[in-house]
């Protein structure tokens, strides 16, 4: 398909995809796509859900957009659905997952201010870490091809390796003002921080007076079978990003804190022109009215399960094709031995949609309402396609 007009910044496949229903994609051509890519973790309730659509009809018909110099219904009783699921007290929202890493960003310099320690300004990050296409979050990012040209990169951010406890702690000085960490690496290659990395992190803030802010734009909002991932390890957090999920595709993003840290900001401190729009908040709504449901996240965790043993099964079948499983939950990855991205088409052929990542990983994130059956249907998919290697 001729693309003239559009900017040349993404590696798109020949397939239009025309609509979708429940987990799967349909292409102008009638083909059907089981998808586990999910919009790259975005479509957690995956496509056309009848309380979503709903919700965006109803919503659609009455207040499409009145900035944030009022209040409209649908806010404040999405904001206290989604505090009261989490350690956070404030909700700033937003439209995309940059923007809610930012707003962490300029939150933490404006709470190290507000106390008198202006100094502390920077941030130690992570090699292999991804948190969004902006400026300031490609700088503080561990992936080289996104900061590539645009030097001189925003100051203030000290990347280490990741799941190094000695290295973060070498890394602290007294302009630190926190850490910011993925609890699951997405785009680095699926790698999870361990648990003991997580609670030495928390251990290393409340020692030195720093802030813990999790970005978990992909690994939030249910997908590893918590609410968030860094509920595993049992921490509470000082900020929290999340996007992707929480919307189901309909732009929306969050940031979330504390009480001790929103202090700080008053009027005119941020802002977000679209951020908290009607229709957003209806549609994230109706996302947690499903994913806080009864038994909602027990599912999911029974059949990451499910997928993970599978897929740790075709690894031992063929190693010659699947060096490693990673992730948790529906947070999953496939470290191959050949081209990564030869697997993704060679899995699109067969009807499967995964998508890439670092590390030359398959990254495999399907909608979080799959079954058992659906499971089934990857891994028959996914054997076919190894055979096809060996």
């Amino acid at each position: 398909m001729a693309m003239s007009a559009l900017l040349p910044v993404y590696r798109r496949s020949s397939i239009t995809i025309d609509r979708g229903e429940g987990v799967y994609l349909y292409a102008t051509d009638g083909t059907r796509y089981l998808d586990f890519a999910a919009g790259i973790a975005v479509n957690a309730l995956g496509h056309s859900h009848p309380h979503l659509v709903a919700a965006l009809k109803e919503q659609a018909e009455k207040l499409w957009h009145c900035s944030n110099m009022y209040f409209h219904p649908g806010l404040l009783p999405f904001a206290d659905k989604l505090i009261a699921s989490c350690f956070a007290d404030k909700v700033f929202f937003c439209n995309s997952g940059s923007e809610a890493v930012e707003a962490g960003l300029k939150m933490s310099r404006k709470y190290f201010d507000s106390i008198g320690k202006p100094e502390r300004y920077r941030f130690i990050t992570f090699e292999g870490g991804f948190h969004g296409r902006s400026l300031t979050c490609i700088s503080a990012g561990g992936k080289a091809i996104a900061r590539d040209g645009y030097a001189p990169l925003v100051e203030g951010f000290d990347r280490v390796a990741f799941n190094d406890l000695a290295a973060v702690s070498a890394a602290i000085s007294h302009e630190t003002a926190g850490i910011l960490v993925e609890a699951i690496q997405g785009e680095g290659g699926v790698r999870e921080a361990d648990i003991e990395f997580l609670q030495g992190l928390r251990a290393l803030c409340d020692a030195h007076g720093l802030l813990l802010y999790l970005d978990e734009v992909q690994s939030g909002m249910g997908r590893t079978g918590t609410f968030f991932a860094h509920e595993h390890a049992a921490i509470t957090p000082d900020l929290v990003s999340v996007a992707k999920g929480i919307g189901n595709g309909f732009p929306l993003a969050a940031l979330l804190t504390t009480d001790t840290v929103a202090a700080c900001m008053k009027p005119g401190t941020h802002g977000s022109t679209y951020g908290a729009n009607p229709l957003a908040m209806a549609v994230g709504n109706a996302v947690l009215d499903v994913l806080m449901a009864p038994g909602f996240m027990t599912q999911v965790a029974t059949v990451g399960s499910q997928l993970k043993q599978g897929l740790l099964a075709l690894q031992g079948r063929f190693p010659q094709v699947i060096r490693e499983v990673r992730g948790r939950g529906l947070m999953l990855g496939l470290q191959t031995a050949g081209p990564r991205m030869e697997l993704v088409e060679a899995l699109r052929s067969n009807g499967l949609l995964t998508s890439p990542a670092e590390d030359n990983v398959v990254r495999i994130v399907p909608p979080l309402i799959i079954e058992s059956t659906h499971v089934e249907e990857a891994l028959a998919i996914l054997h076919q396609t190894c055979e096809g290697w060996v």
